[in-house]
């Protein structure tokens, strides 16, 4: 246990150094066993220089050595508004009124993630954005958790699955990691950091881990792979709940007790009495070859994803449309681990195929040109001299020095020049039929992505029918319908929509849990929507199946 300062010991109190004499000399034999102290803190400027200069001046004189390893300070806390807190200004808030408002662990993570030197803002916006950016995640992820093991009857006790897939493996390198981080920051002292390892978690867990896994939960057989995926997230779960114990002592608390103690009870009867993970099962102080390299190339192929989701963006193509192909630019060894990705990539961008390209230049041209006002003042009449050495250069060499931050150097009238990558402009033009989109100097993946455009008759009718599971789903949640409720679906449609159902139909059914798509006249059901597929008129209606 580390040994804290009491900030109210009254033998510690600058104004009574006589009395804290008589103590000393006293009482000597027990407080020497708590002393020095691990570690204060306090945030008063007048207390820096009364309590601390006291410390430190009889510490000195008594015992010759520090009063403490560690002293930990914050700036001003002001209001929302920039002001000092004073109720003549009415931005005064109360610290139970702010806790029963915010919630206390939302105040504490807001405090964790502050940098101490800096003046903090407290507020009730400020506090809204820390509960959606770290605890409505988290708490999502748990909700989803819950909600699909209470539906299978999952249990913890089932025992580990023999088998996990690369996303499993994945998530538990990323735990291994963050476990690591989060060690070493609190060893510290250092909340700041340890946040700024756990929200980046968090993202990947929700917006990756459990986004990309979602079919894995909602699928009807109870297979191996499905108790993987359960296994791997209660594990997550239950470590992230130790991890982030000091920090959020409240919200892991309840989780805890819900995930660990209802399925083990002779578990510590609270996460603050377990022990902090790691061990063989989590390895919290380094990480193998192998989950290092799956690390490496998980981020290279998001990088890939992220690329390709920019390009469908800017190209107004829905990610529910299918794409025949990505076309892929990359050195040799993120080629091997995007590869060894290459169906989560694919899935991810909905395209049929992820395709390696040889060369940049099959893909897209590109052309420099300088920035007119700022090396047009920069080098004023040499500045034509300059643009024509710039239109001179390897267009490709020159175009990726300059996305991983590298000066670009050029020979002007003799004379060696160098242009920031600000200061100059980068022109991309496509080969026609792709979209492309181009990285550098970011960590992961440097290099080219392309979308071939081109729709087939086939792809439009799979970009149909996966917009009718939109609409069947929305359905499914507006009429109250639980997770696991099958379903009885009818449509009418006509033209290619209707091709497009009967082409689909069974994957419709099975990505809506409907036991029927019957097509109807006159479509009825419990909740039933209209809406157009491509201009065409489709109206769609579903009820419970009979059980």
């Amino acid at each position: 246990m580390s040994r804290v300062a009491d900030v109210g010991n009254p033998w510690l109190d600058a104004g009574i150094v006589a009395y804290s004499t008589l103590r000393y000399r006293t009482d000597r034999a027990y407080w020497q066993k708590w002393f020095p102290a691990d570690f204060i803190t306090e945030s008063f400027p007048g207390q820096f220089r009364n309590w601390f200069y006291s410390l430190l001046a009889m510490s000195t004189v008594l015992e010759r050595r520090p009063p403490t390893l560690t002293i930990f300070g914050f700036a001003t806390l002001l209001a929302e508004d920039g002001r000092p807190m004073h109720k003549s200004l009415g931005n005064m808030i109360e610290f139970n009124a702010a806790a029963d408002t915010a919630g206390v662990d939302v105040m504490r993570w807001a405090y964790c993630c502050q940098r101490p030197e800096s003046d903090m803002l407290f507020g009730y916006h400020a506090m809204d954005d820390v509960r959606r950016r770290f605890l409505i995640p988290m708490w999502n992820v748990y909700s989803f958790f819950v909600m699909y093991a209470n539906v299978d009857g999952w249990t913890p006790n089932q025992g580990r699955p023999g088998t996990f897939n690369v996303l499993d493996h994945w998530i538990m390198a990323r735990l291994s990691e963050l476990i690591a981080q989060v060690t070493a920051a609190l060893d510290d002292y250092d909340a700041l950091r340890a946040t700024k390892a756990v929200e980046p978690f968090l993202d990947d867990l929700s917006n990756w881990y459990v986004r990309r896994s979602r079919r894995r939960f909602w699928k009807s057989d109870a297979d191996a792979d499905k108790n993987a995926a359960y296994s791997t997230l209660y594990t997550v779960l239950t470590a992230l709940t130790r991890v982030l114990a000091p920090l959020t002592p409240f919200v892991t608390e309840a989780m805890y007790q819900n995930l660990v103690r209802s399925a083990y009870p002779d578990a510590p009867v609270s996460v603050h009495l377990s022990d902090w993970p790691g061990g063989a099962t989590l390895n919290s102080t380094s990480l193998q070859d192998d989950d290092r390299a799956l690390l490496a190339d998980m981020a290279a192929a998001r990088q890939v994803v992220a690329l390709g989701h920019a390009l469908r963006s800017a190209s107004n193509v829905k990610v529910r449309q299918p794409l025949g192909r990505a076309l892929v630019v990359a050195d040799a060894a993120q080629k091997a681990g995007i590869a060894r990705l290459a169906d989560i990539v694919a899935d991810e961008l909905n395209v049929k195929a992820i395709v390696f390209a040889e060369r940049e230049q099959d893909l897209v041209s590109y052309k420099l040109l300088p920035d007119n006002r700022v090396l047009g003042k920069k080098f004023g009449q040499q500045f034509p001299a300059v643009r024509a050495a710039l239109g001179a250069v390897d267009p490709y060499a020159a175009v990726h020095a300059l996305r991983a931050g590298q000066s670009l150097a050029l020979t002007v009238e003799g004379r060696p020049v160098e242009l920031a990558p600000e200061e100059v402009m980068i022109q991309a033009q496509p080969r026609e039929g792709f979209a492309v989109q181009a990285e550098g100097g970011g960590v992961g993946y440097n290099g080219v992505v392309a979308l071939d455009t081109h729709l087939s008759p086939e792809l439009l009718a799979e970009g149909r029918a996966r917009e009718v599971v939109r609409h069947i789903q929305t359905l499914r949640k507006d009429a109250g319908f639980e997770l696991s409720d099958r379903i009885e679906t009818e449509y009418q449609a006509q033209g290619e929509a209707a091709q497009a159902i009967a082409v689909w139909a069974d994957y419709i059914k099975a990505e809506t849990l409907s036991l029927t798509l019957q097509s109807s006249a006159a479509p009825g059901g419990e909740k039933s929507a209209a809406f157009k597929l491509d201009g065409q008129p489709v109206t769609v209606a579903v009820k419970r199946a009979r059980r």
